[in-house]
């Protein structure tokens, strides 16, 4: 037995018992409940075995979705008792918001926005990222709207009444609540915009110094920011166990149809994000950076097809900076905007972020006002500045954003368990706009090499 062969083992009773469902739900063959079951369970076990060839995180959490389903379906009431364990995972989370936050801002900030040092190409740079991000926000509020993913999931009475009471607040009171009365406070309370303002006011602050009087803490926020990278690695391994429970609740609650509305979710997302790419970042390279469309495709085929791979915009980074100055876009010019747009400039996670907030409202049955969405997109557009390009990292800001807004928390944890897919997509946006954007900032400061563009050659 090999990996291979456990692979073909699953699929095989994958197929056989859709096959089997497919024949007894158009009346061809009537199939016993207890033979539907026993498929099922045997799909399960060939899962688990391909699983454990397979030795990926990745498919242990698709596997103990899989699980967390067939045990919400055939022991709803025992399912609610597996709850304290996606709890738990959700707390371990949630412990990684600050401190996530505060240094990957500080460090984003301190490092690469000092304008003294970067002149015009840091405010050219900040309002590019600034403009695309907003028609992100843009398109993804509209297509949650469109398609509304969300309604129809039926809550059950005893589930509404665990969700926190949301305090009606005037738009005044948001603008306060904006600005932190005391960090400590925040950081307890878990107020996620208190902690962004604090961190973008120290990051430019630091900037403001001079190289040695802000070196020590910058070294502490780099650290910090490489020790919660490592840290959300090590709570990742117990993603399974929180994830099929909660999948296991969230079926034993709702019922099978949630899964209709994660999939509406899942192609919302692809249908969003191919928008954003034909509206906004091809025109942009069309007609603003100017640039032969072809090579920048073969120049960027390498470090999105990374991205795609792992989640993950950071291992994809080096390959972009090499093909970009490749490319024609002048080193200190790519080696400033593309890490800079790894903080100020993820498109793909901003326009998911915005999308699965609506949705998480609209699974909770809380009917969001224009100016609601527009306030929640505001606090997106701090948030999402300070979402690490690792996989999984946009968890921590759309639950901080839940927490902020009082939406429950039962929704994100089924959106999790398609987590995977989604982040595949958003990241290789991600990547494309990084490297688009250093083109941008390049033709805008007059040195893009039009003719290392056009003699580009992939390898």
């Amino acid at each position: 037995m090999n990996q291979r062969k456990a692979g073909l083992i699953a699929l095989a009773f994958f197929t056989v018992n859709a096959l089997l469902y497919v024949f007894d739900s158009y009346g061809v063959v009537s199939v016993a409940g207890l033979v539907l079951t026993g498929s099922r369970w045997m799909f399960v076990a060939a899962s688990i075995l391909f699983a454990l060839y397979k030795k990926s995180l990745t498919t242990w959490i698709l596997v103990a979705m899989i699980i967390g389903v067939e045990i919400g379906l055939d022991f709803p009431a025992f399912s609610q008792n597996l709850q304290f364990l996606s709890k738990i995972f959700l707390r371990l989370v949630k412990t990684i918001v600050a401190p996530l936050l505060f240094a990957t801002l500080v460090v984003g900030i301190a490092s690469h926005s000092n304008l003294r040092q970067v002149g015009r190409m840091g405010w050219k740079s900040l309002l590019y990222f600034e403009i695309v991000t907003t028609f992100a926000l843009v398109i993804g509020l509209t297509f949650i709207n469109l398609t509304r993913a969300g309604i129809g999931i039926i809550v059950p009475g005893s589930l509404l009444k665990e969700l926190p009471e949301v305090k009606i607040k005037t738009w005044q009171d948001h603008i306060i609540d904006i600005f932190p009365e005391n960090i400590i406070k925040s950081v307890y309370e878990g107020n996620v915009l208190p902690i962004v303002i604090f961190s973008v006011l120290l990051g430019i602050a630091l900037a403001l110094l001079n190289e040695h009087k802000k070196r020590p803490l910058l070294n502490f926020a780099e650290s910090l920011a490489e020790t919660m990278f490592k840290f959300t690695n090590i709570i990742m391994y117990f993603a399974p166990f929180g994830v099929g429970a909660a999948i296991a609740v969230t079926v034993g609650h709702l019922g099978i149809d949630i899964l209709k509305n994660l999939f509406l979710l899942l192609i919302t997302l692809y249908l969003a994000l191919f928008a954003f790419l034909l509206l906004v970042l091809l025109p942009v390279a069309l007609f603003v950076a100017r640039i032969p469309l072809i090579k920048f495709i073969q120049a960027i085929k390498k470090p999105v097809s990374i991205a795609f791979a792992t989640t993950s915009s950071d291992s994809a980074l080096p390959s972009a900076l090499e093909n970009m100055e490749r490319f024609g876009v002048p080193r200190r010019i790519v080696s400033f905007v593309i890490p800079t747009g790894y903080t100020f400039n993820l498109d793909g996670t901003t326009l998911y972020l915005s999308l699965a907030s609506v949705f998480v409202a609209q699974a909770a049955g809380i009917d969001l006002s224009f100016g609601a969405q527009f306030i929640i997109g505001l606090s997106l557009m701090l948030t999402s500045k300070g979402v690490a390009a690792v996989p999984r990292a946009s968890l921590v800001i759309l639950i901080a954003t839940a927490s902020t807004f009082g939406f429950p928390l039962w929704p994100i944890m089924a959106i999790y368990g398609i987590d995977e897919l989604m982040d595949m997509a958003r990241t290789s946006v991600n990547v494309i706009g990084n490297t688009l954007a250093s083109c941008v900032i390049a033709r805008w400061e007059g040195e893009f090499d039009d003719e290392k563009a056009l003699a580009f050659v992939a390898g």
